[in-house]
């Protein structure tokens, strides 16, 4: 196996059902703990960071 089939392998990977779940479990942590450190402040910025990460990992 090269690295070119890993690297196929990994993108298939982050495309994934289970990379959706993951990722969305972990990117609504994480935007949840940064509003509650910044009391809401930056609540609209933080979900449209939010957003944008869950776009360019899983499938939806």
């Amino acid at each position: 196996m090269g690295i070119e089939d890993l690297t196929n392998q990994a993108k298939d990977f982050l495309k994934s059902e289970h990379a959706e779940g993951i990722s969305d479990q972990l990117l609504d942590g994480a935007a949840d703990l940064a509003n509650k450190v910044t009391g809401d402040k930056f609540a609209e910025h933080v979900d449209t960071a939010r957003d944008a990460a869950d776009g360019a990992v899983g499938n939806e």
